[in-house]
């Protein structure tokens, strides 16, 4: 009986010390409150530490990182689930991919869903001002890792937990910005700089390019790792009057992905809403109740969808300082979008971090319920996606119904066929068997890059964007034929047999948006971002549709393995030629003008190479043999052609404002990656006059120029002394009484001017003899911006003409598939020739539309999208276009680095 006491005991100490050894700290204990707390927000390397600390203490989570952010940073990731499941964690990571690539029989899917469990991935803090998302992650992860009761033991049986930190570099700015004031009345969150080191809010458009690090980072465990079945991203805020939006979304969805992502959504969004319901909490909005839709791809949450993923986009309210939710009369009636419509009341941020954790547990109940079904529809959407590409597939676009009618008007014009029945017995088959039976509008089998191209080395970095996607690519190991035409080996394939065949369609097609209007003849309903981006267009690189199944010495890229040109050894010469259709050719030049080796450009075309193509004598060997082994530029021995100019590194500024320009800024890392030199220039020392003596070139990209006639001004400032002494020399505006002329002096004095999108207001302060081409005249005779009813395109790619003989130009082809955003069209004024002003890239007679939507083309034509202007010895150059968008427009990139050289 002694023994059994002993025994006993023996098991309820080591069971407490188990336990206290288990003990995971409470946020409060280590950050000092609170998760919610008013006032109070943690930054990131708290946070980081106290992720440490549960790690540690938790047998629950293991801590990793993902990789590192642009400022050098650990980026977080937590893996959650019940301490039994971690020995199998390589092997439900091996299902979970299995199952999304679908390249496994159904009843050896069957056989894995079994084995399998669900992956569910939530994010917190891309957008650092958004404070709520990384807070409900504290919380969140405390949770999981603590709690021992019935529903969230059940959770971490079931399901395989992903907890990612999406920007942790925004949180340590933003978090130290905000408690920096010891009066909390005081705080505010107006940080002097953007809150990812280059791109800001723009950080949540990157994730099919995959520029950024942290967007890298998290696309190779989205698209290449783990897969998860769910990705849930938090963000704020919440429509007005309401408190959170999320699934399902408004009209309309993308064409390309599967018809389960919708009704997929459709269940997710029940499960939350209904918890939300339940848990007598209001202000859940849903539907055309908010802006949110499933169009774009480029997004978090959004890129998922062509993943075959559900992807979850909540917007909530709160912040640390106390608020309160406002009084919307619409809002206060339930319907379809709101059923539980919330009333005006005070709000305090520990009320969003509660719902944000809430809807949290709703999604991995709603996994833990239909981890089955989760597992079983990402192998369906990716086997159906891979039996598409494997015969002739027509995509449902807009345009193909739309044809469909037109044949039968046309039919019906001709007496040829007549509607019978009344308009419920539609029209006859054979207009249907018309359009899609059509071979010239099926989708293609797939692409080929063929490795002989003038700028292979950008067609690589289209492919990596694919790759760092989870997109199957293949490269040929031998030269080979398809449809006639020879490749050589090292080209690249990409099939449309694959189960992420959404993501392809919608990088090497146009998208075909519908048109979108409130009304019939009403103003069109804004998308969600942009309406068209087809990224093969955007890259510029040479591709070529293959519309029958094809094969050839294909060897397949592992997954997630990024690709570089191939490395080549120079060969002898007494000088070198350098194509300057390759972008790389300026980094190549760069890196020469860097070591103080003469470089000059052509005048004529020489050798097979285009005018302004650059040359450099034996000198720098060195420099090229190293660009020739890591950037695919490949010097051409040749003797130094006649009339080249010698060209020289120019003084470039780069234009920005308090508070951070993300144009300017993916301009900066632009410059960064192509080895160009730069300095920051802001509104203080513009005013200040005498440019010339620190710059030959001042680059202003999109915002920032008040329109002509207006005061000036810009985003709303503090006072000196209210920041710290290092953000001093951001604060100004510019003005068109001290910035204009100041950059008029510039010009006449010899200096160059680049402005790009709106930024090209600097045409009309310097009276410039062009007008704006998208005005029509008003009923009291002055002109007036045409009404979006008549003319509106949102974010599309169209195409122009260029004059590529000129300098800026050089290097580009006689069309080029162009980035337009709302962007300028100018007409020159009948002087402009005689000014110096001359158009350097144009609309021509034909409509423009390449992807996306285009309503009023018609107001396009022969529009000029950019010119050249001299005004005394310097020049002016405006591009209506946004030729460096997102760092996404390749194809364009010429336009600018071709004038930052003197």
């Amino acid at each position: 009986m002694r023994k059994s006491l002993f025994l006993g005991v023996l098991a309820f100490w080591l069971s407490s010390f188990s336990l206290l050894a288990q003990t995971v700290p409470t946020p409060k204990s280590h950050f000092g409150f609170d998760i919610g707390d008013d006032y109070k927000l943690a930054n990131f390397s708290q946070t980081e530490a106290y992720f440490k600390k549960v790690a540690d203490a938790s047998d629950r989570v293991i801590l990793t990182s993902i990789g590192q952010t642009e400022y050098g940073r650990e980026q977080p990731m937590m893996i959650i689930t019940a301490p039994q499941n971690f020995s199998d964690l390589e092997k439900y990571k091996e299902i979970s991919q299995k199952l999304a690539r679908a390249e496994i029989s159904r009843e050896e899917a069957e056989a894995l869903i079994k084995e399998g469990k669900p992956v569910v991935w939530i994010d917190g803090g891309l957008h650092a001002n958004e404070v709520v998302g990384p807070h409900q992650l504290i919380q969140t992860l405390y949770e999981l890792a603590s709690k021992n009761d019935e529903e969230t033991l059940k959770i971490l049986d079931e399901v395989i937990i992903l907890l990612v930190h999406a920007n942790p570099d925004g949180m340590e700015i933003m978090s130290d910005w905000y408690m920096r004031k010891e009066d909390p009345t005081k705080r505010d969150q107006n940080i002097p700089i953007l809150y990812q080191k280059y791109v800001g809010h723009d950080n949540n458009r990157d994730f099919y390019m995959n520029n950024m690090a942290e967007a890298t980072n998290m696309s190779l465990q989205q698209y290449v790792e783990w897969i998860p079945q769910i990705i849930y991203n938090h963000h704020q805020s919440g429509p007005p009057g309401s408190v959170v939006a999320g699934p399902p979304y408004r009209d309309p969805f993308n064409h390309v992905f599967d018809p389960l992502i919708i009704t997929s959504l459709d269940a997710v969004g029940a499960a939350m809403i209904n918890r939300m319901h339940q848990e007598d909490r209001p202000g859940y909005t849903r539907l055309d109740g908010s802006v949110f839709s499933t169009w774009w791809n480029g997004g978090l949450r959004t890129t998922p969808y062509y993943h075959n993923q559900i992807g979850i986009l909540t917007e909530i309210i709160g912040n640390p300082t106390p608020s309160q939710v406002p009084l919307v009369p619409d809002r206060l009636i339930p319907n379809n979008g709101t059923p539980y419509p919330v009333t005006p009341r005070d709000w305090h941020f520990k009320t969003s971090i509660e719902y944000s954790v809430s809807l949290n547990y709703a999604i991995l109940n709603h996994a833990v319920r239909h981890g089955d079904e989760l597992l079983r529809n990402i192998y369906l959407m990716g086997r159906r996606s891979i039996e598409k590409g494997q015969k002739d597939t027509w995509t449902p676009y807009p345009k193909y119904a739309q044809a469909v009618e037109d044949a039968y008007e046309k039919a019906r014009e001709e007496g040829k066929t007549e509607r019978s029945g009344g308009w419920r017995s539609g029209l006859p088959r054979e207009f249907y068997d018309e359009i899609y039976q059509d071979q010239e509008r099926k989708d293609p089998y797939g692409y080929i890059l063929s490795a002989d191209q003038a700028d292979f080395p950008t067609a690589i970095k289209f492919l990596n964007a694919l790759i760092k996607s989870g997109i199957l690519v293949h490269k040929a190991t031998a030269d080979f034929t398809v449809n006639g035409k020879s490749y050589p080996a090292g080209s690249y394939v990409v099939k449309t047999s694959q189960a992420f065949r959404p993501h392809v369609i919608d990088m090497f097609e146009p998208q075909d948006h519908p048109n979108d209007f409130l009304y019939p003849g009403g103003p069109p309903i804004r998308p969600y971002d942009a309406a068209g981006w087809t990224l093969a267009f955007q890259m510029g690189s040479e591709i070529d549709r293959v519309m029958q199944d094809f094969d050839g010495p294909f060897e397949a890229v592992p997954y997630g393995e990024i690709q570089s040109p191939p490395a080549r050894s120079l060969a002898n010469g007494s000088g070198y030629l350098i194509d300057v259709r390759g972008n790389n050719a300026f980094m190549a030049v760069n890196d020469l003008l860097k070591a103080n080796v003469k470089v000059y450009r052509t005048t004529e075309a020489t050798d097979g190479f285009p005018t302004g193509s650059f040359y450099v004598g034996s000198a720098g060997k060195a420099v090229l043999q190293k660009a020739a082994q890591e950037y695919g530029v490949y010097g051409k021995p040749s003797s130094r052609p006649r009339n080249a100019k010698e060209v020289n590194p120019a003084r470039i500024g780069l234009y920005d404002y308090y508070g951070g320009s993300m144009p300017s800024g993916w301009v900066r890392w632009m410059l960064e990656q192509f080895h160009f030199d730069y300095k920051q220039v802001f509104p203080q020392e513009i005013n200040a006059g005498n440019l010339s003596a620190n710059y030959d070139v001042l680059l202003f990209i999109g915002p920032g120029i008040p329109s002509v006639g207006s005061r000036g001004g810009g985003r709303a400032q503090p006072d000196a002394s209210e920041i710290d002494a290092q953000y001093h020399h951001m604060l100004g505006n510019f003005t068109a009484d001290q910035s204009v002329p100041a950059i008029k002096a510039f010009i006449e004095n010899g200096g160059q001017v680049i402005s790009v999108g709106s930024a090209t207001e600097l045409a009309f302060h310097l009276d410039l003899p062009v007008k704006d081409a998208l005005v029509e005249m008003g009923p009291d005779g002055t002109e007036r911006p045409l009404s979006g009813e008549k003319y509106y395109i949102p974010g599309s790619v169209l195409e122009m003409h260029v004059d590529n003989s000129q300098e800026i130009n050089f290097g580009m082809d006689e069309k080029s598939y162009i980035m337009f955003n709302r962007s300028p069209v100018f007409r020159l004024s009948p002087e402009a020739a005689n000014r110096g002003v001359k158009a350097i890239a144009w609309f021509g007679e034909e409509e423009p539309l390449r992807s996306g939507w285009a309503w009023g083309q018609s107001y396009l034509r022969n529009g000029v999208t950019a010119f050249e202007a001299q005004i005394g010895k310097g020049k002016f150059y405006a591009f209506g276009p946004e030729i460096t968008f997102r760092a996404q427009s390749h194809g364009t990139f010429k336009m600018l680095f071709n004038g930052l050289y003197r």
